[in-house]
């Protein structure tokens, strides 16, 4: 099991950290929204939680619980500008299909169960 940070990525998470001033990786996860079922969540983790899962590339931080990892296992995270947007980026092998704004994915396997908010393997 493991997440990858590609080096633009973890100048980004270090940019942000040192912005706020604290802080001690960026915590990455998945919830139930759109049009094909899931999203990524991002904030700041200031504490790493019993069960939490840490990966460290380019002398930078992610942390994620469990439920997010099985979604997100494997995954390869870059920050990428286009225009003027920009944004963290995820090359998932995990994901089956994606919304076509882009803000939401489906993923093979483990399925997502929605009605008890949990990672189920089939």
């Amino acid at each position: 099991m493991a997440i990858t940070l590609t080096e633009n990525a973890a100048k980004q998470i270090q940019s942000q950290l040192a912005k706020r001033g604290k802080g001690l990786a960026l915590r990455i996860g998945v919830k139930k929204v759109g049009c094909t079922g899931l999203a990524h969540t991002f904030d700041i983790a200031d504490e790493i939680r019993p069960g939490d899962h840490t990966f460290e590339s380019h002398n930078a931080r992610v942390v994620l619980d469990t439920d997010s990892l099985s979604v997100l296992d494997g995954s390869r995270i870059d920050f990428v500008k286009e225009g003027l947007k920009q944004m963290f980026k995820f090359d998932n092998p995990n994901v089956e299909s994606e919304c076509g704004c882009g803000e939401s994915f489906n993923v093979k396997k483990p399925k997502f169960d929605v009605k008890n908010t949990e990672v189920v393997t089939p």
